[in-house]
């Protein structure tokens, strides 16, 4: 029985062949396809067949197909289009069925800003610490008072 959440997904609509779809590979568990919106050439979404909205979710066995297909296309993506790395991250928020984003990623493209970016503040509390010490303090006060 099709559930209503099935029934305006365009994944499941992408897996029963009622949506187009670029489709890259499948087995029985799991499809994989591009991006309609990529963020670089190559983007693809793996997607399970059975509609679940997060990977968590799944059986085991979808789990373990999920996630061989995403090996087996990152491995595809790095021989032929050359990217520095493969970005993956599982998604199921804007469309509630689980899919996973595999982005090839370059130096300096968006994907690679944000990182350097996300790297800088989750290294950044170390040096906001010491900022707080006395002669960090002292510093900044000497520079910034009224003469």
């Amino acid at each position: 029985m099709t559930t209503e959440a099935e029934k305006k997904c365009v994944f499941c609509e992408i897996v029963q062949g009622s949506s187009p779809a670029y489709k890259i590979a499948e087995d029985e568990l799991s499809m994989c396809i591009l991006d309609i919106h990529p963020y670089t050439k190559g983007h693809c979404l793996v997607i399970s067949k059975r509609h679940v909205p997060w990977w968590h979710e799944l059986t085991d066995e979808e789990n373990a197909s999920l996630f061989r297909m995403a090996q087996m296309i990152a491995g595809r993506m790095m021989d032929t289009l050359r990217p520095d790395f493969v970005f993956l991250y599982a998604r199921g928020r804007r469309i509630p069925h689980t899919h996973l984003f595999l982005i090839p990623t370059y130096s300096g493209d968006v994907l690679d800003r944000f990182f350097n970016a996300l790297e800088k503040f989750q290294e950044s509390p170390r040096s906001l610490v010491e900022l707080t010490r006395e002669n960090a303090m002292e510093e900044a006060a000497a520079l910034l008072r009224m003469k």
